[in-house]
């Protein structure tokens, strides 16, 4: 928390209509666990946070490996926001080692988890989906949990974070609508694709695409030649239009099954991390617009 006696003080000189002293306008040093939670952060904090990012643009949450500087931002924090479903497996040993007495904030809590099928081949029978950010339904209770957090840690922004959270989820309503209305466009027996790991499920569930992966939900688990022929069967079988990259994960695979299957490469999705800020998908909107604009191109139309 910020400090009560600063809070009290500043509120104090405010009452009796002095101005407020350099430290009372400290932002609160903030942690989140990777790209899409910061942004998310980023929104409803706004002036107020001084954000650390843990796994940057591009990178893979599910294999990260955490630095002494990361650590160190760790010490430091008075909040500390990650994803939860176990999608940072590597956060607990973080935590420990770094000695962080920061509350953790769950964006996911509320939101029922996705079932993965028992024996799903990867290691992961049974256990519950964490990519749950790529349905917006989901981004808009991501934010109300941040909301929460952050007005908890520094109650004298609460009527900014308020503010902030409410622009943003006006926003989101609006990125849902433009959403469903692309994929309106898909002819119906056309909404199936391919991507390299199954980060897509609520995406799909949400807006009505079927994806198949043939790396199941981590990246840490490699796909076997019996998955990739399978797919390749499945693909030729089903007639699925495209097949898609994606930021985080070698392009060899899908470019195979591609290649073995005649299905063409539709472009580079945004599944677990943002771009950098000059790439497409810099921010949470901006990664959901370009990549509903990659499957719409390469589904709505042409032969398969």
């Amino acid at each position: 928390m910020l400090n009560r006696r600063l809070l009290f003080l500043s509120g104090l000189l405010a009452a009796i209509g002095l101005p407020l002293p350099a430290f009372a306008q400290e932002k609160l040093p903030v942690v989140a666990s990777f790209s899409i939670l910061s942004d998310f952060v980023r929104e409803v904090g706004g002036e107020r946070v001084a954000l650390t990012t843990l796994v940057g643009p591009d990178g893979d949450a599910h294999v990260y490996s955490p630095t002494p500087a990361d650590a160190k931002a760790m010490a430091a924090a008075e909040l500390v926001v990650v994803n939860g479903l176990k999608f940072e497996g590597w956060l607990t040993r973080l935590v420990k080692s770094s000695g962080s007495k920061a509350p953790l904030a769950t964006a996911t809590d509320g939101i029922v988890p996705l079932k993965l099928q028992a024996g799903d081949g990867h290691g992961h029978g049974g256990g519950e989906d964490p990519h749950a950010w790529q349905s917006v339904a989901n981004a808009k209770i991501y934010v109300a949990n941040i909301l929460r957090a952050l007005s908890a840690a520094d109650p004298a922004g609460k009527a900014s974070f308020e503010a902030n959270a409410a622009a943003y989820l006006a926003k989101l309503e609006a990125l849902e609508g433009e959403i469903k209305a692309a994929i309106a466009r898909i002819p119906a027996d056309r909404r199936k694709a391919i991507t390299s790991h199954d980060a897509f499920g609520y995406f799909a569930k949400a807006y009505g695409i079927a994806f198949i992966a043939p790396q199941g939900v981590s990246t840490e688990a490699e796909a076997s030649a019996r998955d990739v022929g399978r797919i390749i069967r499945q693909v030729k079988a089903q007639k699925v239009p495209a097949v898609f990259l994606e930021n985080i994960s070698n392009p060899r695979l899908i470019e195979q099954i591609a290649r073995e299957s005649g299905a063409r490469v539709g472009g580079r999705l945004y599944s677990d991390a943002l771009s950098g800020s000059e790439g497409p998908a810099g921010t949470y909107i901006a990664m959901m617009k370009h990549n509903i604009s990659q499957i719409e191109k390469a589904l709505a139309a042409g032969p398969a």
